[in-house]
């Protein structure tokens, strides 16, 4: 176990994953800073003179990537802040990394060749993406519309990415390793949209469109041009079935199966996030 001195940096804090690693290492009794825009001691991506700042007095860092280490100039900013944080004395790093992404695994070398010990966490898409994402509103009006059908993916809960996370920050055994986490069982898109209907009781249609009908309803949406060509990539190339398998890296770690994606919609449902 690490000492209860020694600081863990949370990047992305507020985020899926980060604010559930913040709060089971509070509840372990771990100190935790939260790296975001909006923290008391702000970090921003985007602003390298925030970096150090944050940095101070840290022993371990959570290296989440905003919005995606797939996107252009996420390898160059892993560089910049690895390095950093080895100058810095940081000791460990715990990277949230993406399953068929070439430029994620790029990333991971980085890390690798940091100096620094790493935990890398591979992880398939996220369960949280149907409540906490950009599928939650469509889901509330009833009306899915994806420019995928038949691919299968293995979802998995934001939790249980935590959990590993923090048996990365509390545990010997995990330095130095990679990870590749996914949910147990295999869905496709409109397959988990019908297991979510069902849970809920109502209707929800899901309509299968082309990557540029898909493309054209976000704009009309104004959503960020950014944000678009990431999910333009994750549609085009990871979800063409690469990833449609399970691994056991979470079991594994947890000693435990991971979680299933009723358990998910079971405790999403409980939460009231879905409540429109």
């Amino acid at each position: 176990m690490e000492s209860k001195d020694k600081l863990i940096l949370v990047l992305g804090g507020t985020g899926k994953t980060g604010k559930r690693i913040a709060e089971q290492l509070r509840q372990l009794g771990l100190p935790v800073r939260i790296g975001s825009r909006s923290a008391s001691i702000p970090f921003d991506w985007e602003d390298q003179d925030t970096w150090t700042p944050a940095l101070r007095g840290v022993h371990a860092v959570y290296l989440s990537f905003q919005p995606d280490l797939a996107v252009p100039g996420a390898s160059d900013c892993i560089q910049a802040f690895t390095s950093l944080a080895a100058r810095n004395g940081i000791k460990k790093v715990v990277l949230l990394s993406g399953r068929g992404e070439p430029e994620a695994e790029h990333c991971e070398e980085i890390v690798r060749q940091s100096g620094l010990d790493w935990t890398i966490l591979r992880a398939s898409w996220f369960a949280q993406n149907f409540s906490e994402s950009f599928l939650i509103d469509p889901i509330l009006a009833g009306h899915v519309v994806l420019p995928t059908a038949d691919t299968k993916e293995p979802f998995i809960d934001a939790s249980d990415i935590a959990e590993a996370a923090v048996a990365a920050f509390t545990s010997n055994e995990h330095r130095n390793q990679l990870y590749e986490l996914t949910g147990p069982r295999l869905l496709t898109f409109p397959q988990a949209i019908e297991e979510i209907a069902s849970a809920l009781e109502k209707p929800i249609v899901y309509e299968q469109v082309s990557l540029q009908s898909y493309t054209d309803l976000l704009r009309s949406f104004e959503v960020p041009e950014e944000y678009i060509s990431l999910l333009n990539y994750l549609f085009s190339e990871v979800l063409d079935g690469r990833n449609a398998h399970l691994t056991d890296g979470l079991e594994h770690m947890l000693k435990r199966k991971p979680t299933d994606f009723s358990e998910y919609i079971k405790k999403t449902i409980e939460s009231g996030i879905w409540k429109s």
